[in-house]
């Protein structure tokens, strides 16, 4: 055994026991929808009549949204409950007090001249607050209790760029808080410290009071070195005052959130149960189990030894992005959980690319063992593995940067599956096969390792030299029909939109007796409303959230809740607002076209812009395409069909990095390179890239096959989107993204 043997077993070896430590000792969470939460619920108050209506709660169920991602909340959900009402619900908070707290501030911060000290006389009326009448509080007591008079107001917190709690042990300023100003802000922050550096020092008036909601946090004089009138500049400053790590914490917390348009009260705070029931978990690991079972059997069968070793590689590959999950402390959802299980399936692909270069070295005889043949196969596979989980990280990269919510969340698990799978293929599945193909059996009986033989579609393929590549345009045309097809079904059929994006309904009934929630879902499901989010919440309480309904829809549910109890009172009827509200969806659909453009360039860099411009356009054709098939289907897009659409994103982007990492290699090493027709390049690089694809297509498709036929219906639309995807996707690669890069390298000559 090489040193470079020895280091990659080593190394595989301390990954997987870390990460067996992890996933031991560290408890993963779960989320809503597995485990249920804290639900806090929220009740606006506006000050002037004015801040009255639904455009001022959205705008705070924005600020409360950004308020839970920075309390490191995967997953929540936050919602506009009637005319005046947040329902928020949290999942794994370990403090629900806390949480409630946090987001119950209103946050309103301020910059202020201190214009003196006040006398005691003045105590009652800083204890009472600002007046309806004014702008600024008159008189506040600082961090020692001396009461100050403060000017009006020169900043708020709309200056602030961002703030960050930071720990100073050098200089002994301990716990603290760093806020780095806007463009505009500088200059005003400047201007103010720039006319209290005036002041004689020991002069109340040089002391500049930074205010968050009526309390003065800081009130530090500016320091002598400034000069009068110049003020500080650079754009920042920091907030001492004695803080903990947790209060510095939520201090720069409530400062990046923003302030509450209007304030609000918690008025209630309760435990939920799941939205789904034990019945869709079960059902949910047994497709699991089947699933990656049948795809092990499937890479055992295609090849052999090698694919065994792949299989234990897989099943490391799931343990590493599972400790992953839970040391960063993501939440786990049951598309989360989908999506991870499919990604076993897909992490398959790294070992099929290694595995077939090897046969084609080893059928080639430029390698005549097997040891040669798989070395070969992994350096000559590392630049499509590289280049294809490149352009996956970048968009997981800029999801997590600059979305948030689920589609963050996203980001986070899709990053972690890139990461994982390049462990597991180019240091575990070498390792072991690095010491299966060195026993000496193995030497005499090469075919046991599965790469002696060059497989059943190549030699397919080999005898029938098909030139795929001959007429690409009516490739093309056939995508522009599918295209219009789906196009069709978006414009006559329109998108039924899940409750996440409209809002819709929520009913709670208080029942004379305990409802099991899968009787309910079950019951509703029978009454017509398949997609109700059934919750239990405190004593004999149930919650059933729906999109809009009629009156005689709304009957229709309260009687198949009534029907499972002796009585059922309705508590609450409300309109709630969309899960996925307007900034969220924005900021989704720019981390997207951000991540696109990303993508473009990158691949324009390592191929060429042409092909770079083929991928992404056969990835636009795979979204089309999905969106047009769930439009004639009739089936909801919703918050799993979005997770759905992300990942077939990344696969198919995946997918037509293979065939043009091929082509740019035949394009290199053609002998003729001038004389050969790139049409012909194009038709060699897709027939010896189709035996991967095939292979790799077959053991995800396995594993959905078994998510939709053992998901139960809390998974089958998921799983839909994903086959969807997947036969689109290996479809558009082949013959959308290479059609389309012949013509339009014909186009330029």
């Amino acid at each position: 055994m090489t040193r470079a043997q020895r280091i990659r077993g080593l190394l595989a070896l301390a990954i997987v026991a870390l990460s067996l430590y992890v996933a031991m000792s560290v408890p993963v969470h779960l989320g809503l929808d597995l485990r249920g939460g804290t639900q806090i619920v929220l009740e606006t108050r506006p000050t002037a009549a004015d801040d009255a209506g639904p455009d001022t709660v959205d705008r705070t169920v924005e600020v409360l949204r950004g308020r839970v991602d920075a309390l490191g909340v995967a997953e929540p959900t936050i919602v506009r409950s009637g005319s005046d009402r947040i329902v928020v619900e949290l999942p794994g908070v370990q403090d629900p007090a806390e949480a409630a707290e946090v987001l119950g501030r209103t946050a309103r911060l301020s910059f202020h001249h201190v214009l003196g000290t006040a006398p005691d006389a003045d105590a009652t009326e800083a204890a009472a607050g600002p007046r309806p009448d004014q702008s600024r509080p008159p008189v506040l007591p600082d961090e020692s209790g001396q009461l100050l008079r403060l000017d009006a107001a020169v900043m708020t917190g709309k200056d602030v760029e961002k703030a960050a709690a930071r720990f100073d042990a050098q200089s002994g300023a301990g716990w603290h808080v760093t806020v780095e100003f806007k463009d505009a802000g500088r200059d005003r922050w400047a201007a103010l410290t720039g006319e209290a550096a005036c002041r004689p020092a020991g002069d109340p008036a040089r002391r500049v009071a930074i205010v968050l909601d009526d309390r003065i946090v800081s009130s530090a004089q500016v320091d002598r070195s400034v000069r009068c009138g110049a003020g500080i500049g650079g754009g920042s400053t920091q907030i001492n005052g004695a803080f903990d790590d947790g209060e510095a914490r939520e201090l720069a917390l409530l400062v990046n959130g923003g302030a509450l348009p209007v304030p609000v009260e918690t008025v209630e705070e309760r435990t939920v149960g799941p939205t789904l029931g034990a019945q869709a978990i079960t059902a949910s690991v047994w497709a699991a189990a089947v699933g990656s079972t049948l795809t092990a059997l499937f890479v055992i069968a295609v090849y052999r030894l090698l694919g065994a070793l792949a299989a234990v590689a897989l099943l490391c590959y799931g343990l590493i992005s599972y400790a992953a999950l839970a040391a960063l402390g993501a939440t786990l959802t049951l598309p989360g959980l989908a999506g991870f299980v499919l990604a076993i399936g897909m992490a398959v692909d790294a070992n099929v690319l290694v595995f077939e270069r090897a046969r084609e070295e080893y059928a080639a005889h430029h390698r005549p063992t097997p040891r040669s043949a798989l070395a070969a196969g992994f350096r000559n596979a590392l630049s499509a593995i590289a280049d294809s989980n490149i352009t996956t990280l970048i968009a997981a990269g800029l999801l997590f940067l600059l979305a948030s919510g689920p589609v963050r969340g996203f980001g986070v698990t899709l990053g972690i599956g890139v990461l994982a799978s390049m462990v597991s293929a180019l240091v575990i599945t070498r390792a072991l096969a690095d010491l299966a193909v060195s026993r000496p059996g193995l030497r005499r009986r090469p075919h046991l390792t599965g790469i002696a033989h060059t497989g059943a579609v190549r030699d397919r393929l080999a005898r029938g030299n098909p030139r795929l590549m001959r007429h690409p345009r009516r490739w093309l045309a056939a995508s522009a029909a599918a295209l219009v097809l789906a196009g069709a079904g978006i414009a006559l059929r329109g998108l039924d939109f899940g409750i996440e994006f409209t809002g819709g309904r929520q009913v709670e009934y208080a029942t004379a007796t305990p409802v099991d929630p899968d009787r309910a879902r079950a019951a509703l499901a029978d009454a017509g409303f398949p997609h109700a989010v059934v919750q239990t919440s405190g004593e004999n309480r149930l919650t059933v959230r729906t999109g809009q309904l009629t009156t005689a829809q709304a009957n229709a549910v309260g009687a198949a809740v009534g029907d499972l109890t002796s009585r059922a009172d309705e508590l609450r009827d409300e309109t709630i607002g969309p899960s996925l509200g307007k900034e969220l969806r924005r900021g989704a659909l720019i981390a997207l076209a951000v991540a696109l453009g990303a993508q473009l360039v990158y691949l324009a860099v390592r191929f060429r812009l042409l092909l770079g411009t083929a991928a992404v356009a056969a990835l636009a054709h795979d979204v089309v395409i999905l969106v047009g098939v769930f439009a004639w289907l009739g089936k909801p897009v919703d918050g799993v069909f979005l997770a759905a659409l992300l990942t077939v994103i990344g696969y198919s982007v995946n997918d037509s990095v293979v065939v043009f990492d091929r082509l740019r290699e035949l394009t290199r090493h053609a002998d003729k390179e001038r004389e050969t027709p790139f049409r012909d390049i194009a038709g060699r690089a897709l027939q010896q890239t189709l035996p991967r694809t095939v292979n790799t297509g077959t053991g995800a498709a396995l594993i959905l096959t078994a998510l939709a036929g053992f998901g139960g219906d809390s998974l089958t639309d998921f799983a839909l989107a994903l086959l969807i995807g997947l036969a689109v996707g290996t479809y558009s690669s082949m013959f959308t993204a290479t059609p389309l890069a012949v013509v339009l390298q014909e186009r330029r000559r």
